[in-house]
C-alpha cells in the first residue's frame, strides 16, 4: 500500500505485461497508475493524485476524499454496555476510548 496527501493506494502485479500497477482506494472517482518498478508505480501514484487535485480545482470541484473522521458504528445493547463499562473504567469518553482501541488494533495489523 501506498500514501500520499491523504489517499491510499494497492499496488498489484501483471507478470503477463511485466509492470506494477494500482487505485486509488476508498474514493467514489478513478484514480490509477502503474509503472515496471516500484519507485516508477510510487511516482506515477504521486502523478496521478496531484494531475487529479489539478483537474478538480480547474473545476471548480472539491475532491473526493477517502475519510470523513466520522465511523458508524452498530453493536449490540449487551457490547454497548460493556465498552461503556471500559471507557468509564479508563477514565475516557466512548469515542477516546474507541479511537484508541481501534487505532492499536490497526497499528498492530499493520505491524507498527
Amino acid at each position: 500500500m501506498l500514501t500520499y496527501k491523504g489517499y491510499t493506494a494497492q499496488i498489484e502485479v501483471d507478470a503477463e505485461k511485466a509492470i506494477l500497477f494500482g487505485r486509488v482506494l476508498d474514493i467514489k472517482d478513478v484514480i490509477t497508475f502503474q509503472g515496471k518498478t516500484v519507485e516508477e508505480a510510487r511516482q506515477a501514484f504521486h502523478d496521478s493524485v496531484d494531475d487529479y487535485l489539478d483537474f478538480c480545482e480547474e473545476l471548480g470541484e472539491k475532491p473526493d476524499k477517502p475519510f470523513s473522521g466520522k465511523l458508524p458504528f452498530r453493536t449490540t445493547p449487551e457490547c454497548h454496555r460493556q465498552i461503556f463499562l471500559a471507557a468509564t473504567k479508563a477514565g475516557k469518553s466512548i469515542n477516546a476510548w474507541m479511537e484508541e482501541i481501534l487505532a492499536d488494533a490497526a497499528n498492530r495489523a499493520f505491524g507498527n
